[in-house]
This record gives C-alpha cells, sequence and structure tokens, in this order.
C-alpha cells in the first residue's frame, strides 16, 4: 500500500505555464491556427507532461498485463480459458496482433503474467503471477483487496523499472479471456448506467452468451454491492488482475511525468479506476482509438479521453497503441521542422496575439 500511496501523492497537474509556451510554438508554424487539429494538442499535452516544450520520443513500450477471470465459467466468453496461456507464448514470441504493429512503431513489448490460471513457460515474460486467476465474482468476490492493492503495485514497480530504463512513452495493453466482463462489471459499478450502454459481446458472443453476460454483471453487481467511491474495493469485488495492473501503470507514468496511451475498452476502464485513484492522473494519458464496445462511448463521456481513430477495432492488447505511437512523433516533429512566419516578417508574439484572438472569436 506505502508503493501505492507515494505514487498517487507524487501525481502533480499538467504544466499550465509550458503548455502555453508550447502552444505559441504550435501557433508560429507556417499554417492556419488549430489546421493540424490532434496533432497540436499531442504537442501541447506533451509539453504538459514534461514540462518542456520541445520533445521527443526516444524508447517505447506496450506493457500487456496477462490474467485470466474465474467468471469464464459462466459461460460469458467465446474461447476457452487457455487462449490466455496460448497468447502469452504468442506475445513474448512475436506472433500477436500487438506485435506487428509494435515492431513497425519500433516499440517493444513488456509482457506481465500477473495473474494467468497456470503456470507458463515463457521466458520473455515478467513473472508477477499474484494468484492463478480471479475468482468466478457471480460467487464470491474476484478477490481480496490486498490482492487489488499488489496487481496495482505491480504495474507502478514495472513500469518504474521500465522507466528508469530509458522508456519515455508507454501504452497498455492485455490479454485475457473473460476480461471484457470484468471491465463491463467495473464500469457498471462505478456507473450504475444503464446495461445496454456498459455490456458489448466482446470477442464474438452468440445471442445467448451475450444476454448471460448482461446478467452476470448484473447480478454480480447487485450480489457485492461495490462502493463506487472506493476504487479498491469496485476492483477487489467485480475486477481482473490485468485491469488493476493497467491502472498501475498509468498512475506510474503520471508520477514520473511520462506520456502513455490507452487502448480500448478494457485498457480505459483501468484509465478509469486509475482516474478515481488520483484524478489529476488523466491528464498524462493519450486515447487511441474507439473500441467497438459500447462501452467506450460512456467512458469517453466519463473521462473526457476522446479517441482519435474510429476503426471498429476491439482486439486490444495495445494494438491501438502501437498505431497512436506513430501518430504521436509525428505531431512531435511539428515545432522542430515546419517553417515559420518569420519568413513574413512576422514576430512570434504578433502571431501568438493573432491566434489567441482567432480562438476567441471561434472558441477553438
Amino acid at each position: 500500500m506505502k508503493l501505492l500511496q507515494e505514487t498517487i501523492q507524487a501525481i502533480q497537474p499538467l504544466n499550465e505555464a509550458v503548455m502555453v509556451a508550447a502552444q505559441k510554438e504550435i501557433d508560429y508554424c507556417l499554417k492556419p491556427p488549430g489546421s493540424l487539429g490532434k496533432l497540436e494538442d499531442i504537442v501541447r499535452q506533451i509539453a504538459g507532461i514534461t514540462g518542456r516544450v520541445h520533445n521527443s520520443i526516444s524508447k517505447k513500450a506496450i506493457v500487456v498485463m496477462m490474467a485470466d477471470n474465474g467468471v469464464c465459467t459462466e459461460g460469458v466468453a467465446m474461447y476457452p480459458q487457455d487462449v490466455t496461456r496460448i497468447g502469452a507464448d504468442f506475445v513474448t514470441s512475436g506472433r500477436m496482433g500487438v506485435n506487428f504493429l509494435a515492431k513497425h512503431a519500433g516499440a517493444d513489448i513488456i509482457a506481465v503474467d500477473i495473474g494467468i490460471s497456470v503456470d507458463i513457460d515463457c521466458p520473455k515474460a515478467l513473472h508477477r503471477k499474484i494468484r492463478y486467476g480471479t475468482a468466478n465474482f457471480l460467487e464470491k468476490p474476484a478477490m481480496e483487496r490486498a490482492e487489488a492493492i499488489t496487481a496495482l503495485e505491480t504495474g507502478i514497480e514495472v513500469t518504474l523499472s521500465a522507466i528508469d530504463a530509458g522508456y519515455d512513452l508507454f501504452g497498455v495493453g492485455e490479454i485475457g479471456i473473460g476480461n471484457t466482463t470484468a471491465s463491463a462489471a467495473v464500469l457498471y459499478a462505478f456507473t450504475q448506467a444503464p446495461i445496454e450502454r456498459v455490456v458489448g459481446r466482446g470477442a464474438g458472443l452468440t445471442d445467448a452468451a451475450f444476454a448471460r453476460k448482461k446478467e452476470v454483471v448484473r447480478k454480480a453487481v447487485q450480489l457485492h454491492r461495490p462502493n463506487p467511491d472506493d476504487p479498491l474495493d469496485v476492483l477487489a469485488k467485480v475486477g481482473g488482475l490485468d485491469i488493476a495492473g493497467m491502472a498501475g501503470v498509468y498512475l506510474a507514468c503520471a508520477s514520473r511525468r511520462v506520456p502513455v496511451v490507452t487502448d480500448g475498452l478494457i485498457s480505459n476502464v483501468a484509465a478509469l479506476t486509475a482516474m478515481r485513484l488520483a484524478p489529476e492522473s488523466i491528464g498524462y494519458m493519450i486515447p487511441s482509438h474507439l473500441s467497438f464496445e459500447p462501452g467506450a462511448v460512456l467512458l469517453q463521456e466519463i473521462t473526457g479521453l476522446a479517441p482519435m481513430l474510429n476503426m471498429d477495432m476491439r482486439l486490444g492488447e495495445g494494438t491501438g497503441c502501437a498505431l497512436l505511437f506513430n501518430i504521436i512523433e509525428a505531431a512531435l516533429r511539428m515545432i522542430e521542422e515546419m517553417g515559420t512566419f518569420a519568413v513574413l516578417g512576422k514576430s512570434k508574439k504578433e502571431i501568438a496575439d493573432k491566434a489567441r484572438a482567432y480562438r476567441g472569436e471561434f472558441g477553438k
């Protein structure tokens, strides 16, 4: 618990003064104000994160948390639970969906066994197993409160170690059969939103299995009554070890002022959990894509994280993060390589004043 508390206490708001300075550099580039849209948002946000106007990325990593979910026994998943073990083998040998995208982006994969239901023979994985999968939360709490804390702190420890090794841009992903059900349960516990806005089909459920999934989520939350004002209670009663681990990644990045990219539904449920633990942490997150799952829209409304890509993706694993890494690095080249209004004899202050007036008039 000490590491979690220290990490949360270390999280500070974004540096607004540096963001203002970065905006002046952006506006001085030879283009109409705001014409590069979300690329400009990225440059400004990362400046606020790092406290530097000029930024570049040295090393990128996607932290993939791998865990099993006991609720799978309720028939809420299309695939057998052993697929988690197979996924661990594939992601560490370069054969999962995230691998080819990460390779294209020049990013490393940090795969963490935080709770797979069996022992795995994957030398390239980090073995941080807290327990052999969660319990079936339709019958009893998914895990002990202390285990939820340990999972959060595992994500923190893994990430802090990677930051110390020179990584300065992170993404988060997961592998675990049944984790869309756990994510839906966490989201439902936090919001009590209509079940249709929370629960999706996940990995292609039949109509009958989809109906069962909604029933399981509703009954589990009614049974355990997790306290929406206590994220640890929510995680312990209806969460997943991978969700907690990813939330720890977000908190660690925020504590060290390092940008971190969110992925799909499960990743963004972890982002919401981190935000409930430390509200300022949300400023350090950059959303990648809008998941096909219905809960993704609800999460956007709650967290304010507006995904930049909409590609009907719902694979997880950190695939959206890998795609956005390329966009982030391209955005950061803007104020390093674009020509400026100096070519027209305009000063930076003059252009900044005009851009500010434009944004004031048009609300941009």
